[in-house]
């Protein structure tokens, strides 16, 4: 996985001052910064590998480029996710080859050893959508039978207050996290700023925390001018994979 890099120096100005800087003499506050839905465009790799920071890749399965970008950004060091399309309960589609509810967990799991080999290199697996699939014990527990046995890790992109996938998959052993922040839900550029600055103070009072975004216009602005000021105010970006709760974690 790609390693943190050092912090740049502080901007001139106040710009900082609108972030909340990390806890003085603290450890440093953690960011994994996680953006799905890649697997279309060259283009949004080079721009979010120009942050400088580490990044996980969220590919999704069955795009034109899916399996050309994960092997670059595998080459690259960098830490690549699987976006597993999943069913969700407001019935929008998922995608091509998705993991749907009603199917046995013969076919599910078919369906995500499908996707983990369309995405090589992967080291991960995350939700894309999912908000029915994530709720259903079952078919939850096909799905991760197959990520436990390839050797991921589990993200769960809790696109659902009722998601039980988080548990099921600490249940399972599986090395797994949860996400904290979703950066964009709302596109309007002013709306992901306030979601990045809820982030960092999320971070800086638990320590880490976890944002999920896409390679949307608004984020890449907002990414691209916040991240270098985060980094100055003494935050630390790392791999998602940093910040799993693991087996040897949970309580006797």
């Amino acid at each position: 996985a790609a390693k943190p890099v050092a912090p740049m120096p502080a901007p001139h100005g106040s710009e900082v001052e609108s972030l909340p800087a990390a806890r003085p003499g603290a450890p440093a506050a953690r960011i994994a910064l996680v953006i799905d839905d890649l697997g279309r465009s060259h283009e949004e790799i080079d721009r979010l590998q120009a942050l400088g920071v580490p990044l996980a890749y969220a590919v999704l399965p069955s795009e034109p480029l899916s399996r050309e970008i994960a092997e670059r950004l595998r080459a690259a060091g960098e830490e690549v996710l699987v976006h597993l399309p999943m069913e969700a309960v407001g019935g929008g589609s998922p995608g091509p080859d998705a993991v749907r509810e009603r199917l046995s967990p013969e076919r599910i799991a078919v369906l995500t050893r499908a996707a983990i080999e369309q995405v090589p290199g992967a080291v991960g697996l995350n939700n894309h959508m999912g908000s029915r699939v994530t709720a259903d014990e079952a078919a939850m527990r096909a799905i991760l039978a197959v990520v436990g046995g390839k050797g991921l890790f589990f993200l769960d992109s809790r696109t659902t207050a009722e998601t039980g996938a988080f548990g099921w998959a600490r249940e399972a052993g599986i090395p797994a996290a949860r996400r904290d922040v979703f950066l964009d839900d709302d596109p309007d550029a002013e709306k992901v700023a306030a979601e990045f600055a809820r982030l960092l103070e999320l971070a800086r009072q638990r320590g880490a925390a976890i944002a999920i975004g896409h390679p949307r216009p608004a984020t890449f602005e907002v990414l691209e001018r916040d991240v270098p000021r985060a980094r100055a105010a003494g935050f630390e970006f790392v791999p998602v994979s940093y910040l799993l709760e693991r087996t040897e974690a949970l309580p006797e």
